[in-house]
């Protein structure tokens, strides 16, 4: 096999211009190749080389290559063990946006006080600053279509800059369109990825746990659904000393919902009332659970084991997301296991993200202007 041409967009969306994906690919790449290297040996001990991970783009995929979906539960984890109650953590996770790190978030819509909908997104923050920079009309476009025809540019963009917490995008009633939590974003996916391919063998045992591996490689918090079972199933394929990626393309993703215990009061399927909005079949980054105007009744009518709907967050505990590891040449890492746990050595020096999206604009010799002519690759694409 051979390698990719370049990284596509999440989901396989469209919105971007030739321009934006060229961009897209940089960014993608670059952060690949940084999770690579990993921090300065200077800074942080024990948390290199991440050899066994690599770059779709840089280094072919084996013949002997096979996938590996990893999946979680939406709802956060962190929220369930330190609330006393299902109420209690419904409206904990129901109270802020920022509460919601399980790289899903999600908005509810109700009327006379009872939700008639209920949005939910997986879409990288990252995307929409690289759409925004060199398609900032599709943005308006978007958030028009999907979030409210009431959309102003000037709502999007402060002094010409995408605002990724704008006023219909930071509240769990008034929409989401893409993830804003701080821990929900793409470049943290790839970190922990890679950090992950590290192996572990602490007083002569290897370390095979999930919680373990977190805590002993620090690469998420250990309290979430998300980051251990990440971090577990991607240390699995490198204890089985292969090369290790994400495919492409490269991005958090809706698995499913699971509707059982649910019923509908006319004894309709509640599973029909769950749609995607964007991405392709495999890679959906929106959904919608709505009951069309057509029928008697709304979602808060619907009982989830014998209780009604009245929070989005209901619906969380039965939605799952996914992400996607390709595992091969097994068998022929030489990379040696770390004998200690991650240790930060002196104060650690993170590449800001924000940089890494520049980056991918500098690539290609973005002025600030026009970006369609600006197409002056210096870099393979």
């Amino acid at each position: 096999m051979t390698t990719i041409s370049s990284y596509s967009p999440p989901g396989r969306l469209t919105d971007l211009s030739d321009f934006g994906r060229k961009a897209w690919d940089v960014f993608v790449s670059d952060n690949v190749d940084f999770a690579i290297k990993g921090p300065d040996p200077g800074q942080v001990l024990h948390d290199g080389p991440r050899s066994q991970f690599y770059n779709l783009t840089k280094t072919d995929t084996a013949a002997d290559a096979r996938t590996a979906t990893v999946s979680w539960t939406a709802f956060p984890r962190i929220l369930k063990v330190h609330s006393t109650s299902d109420t209690q953590r419904w409206k904990k996770a129901e109270a802020s946006r920022k509460a919601q790190d399980e790289y899903c978030e999600w908005s509810v819509t109700r009327k006379d006080g009872k939700i008639t909908r209920a949005t939910f997104t997986c879409e990288s923050p990252e995307y929409w600053d690289v759409l925004a920079k060199t398609s900032p009309e599709t943005v308006l476009r978007l958030y028009r279509r999907f979030i409210s025809p009431d959309v102003q540019e000037s709502d999007l963009f402060v002094n010409g800059v995408y605002d990724r917490s704008n006023k219909w995008n930071n509240t769990t009633t008034q929409g989401a369109m893409h993830l804003i939590q701080k821990n929900n974003t793409l470049a943290a996916e790839i970190e922990l990825a890679a950090a992950a391919t590290i192996r572990r063998v602490i007083d002569g045992t290897e370390l095979t746990a999930e919680q373990e591996l977190v805590k002993c490689s620090d690469y998420g918090q250990a309290e979430r659904n998300s980051d251990p079972h990440i971090g577990g199933s991607v240390n699995a394929l490198a204890r089985q000393k292969a090369s290790i990626s994400l495919t492409d393309p490269v991005g958090l993703y809706f698995d499913g919902l699971s509707t059982e215990g649910w019923v509908a009061p006319d004894g309709s399927d509640p599973q029909s009332y769950w749609t995607y909005e964007r991405g392709d079949t495999e890679h959906r980054v929106r959904a919608v659970y709505e009951v069309p105007a057509s029928k008697n009744f709304t979602v808060g009518d619907i009982t989830i084991n014998g209780r009604p709907i009245e929070y989005g967050a209901q619906i969380a505990d039965f939605v799952t997301i996914k992400l996607t590891a390709v595992a091969c040449r097994f068998g022929r890492s030489t990379t040696e296991p770390q004998t200690a746990c991650k240790q930060v050595a002196t104060t650690e020096l993170a590449r800001p993200e924000h940089a890494f999206v520049a980056s991918a604009f500098s690539a290609y010799g973005y002025l600030g202007t026009a970006p369609e002519r600006a197409l002056r690759p210096t870099r393979n694409a």
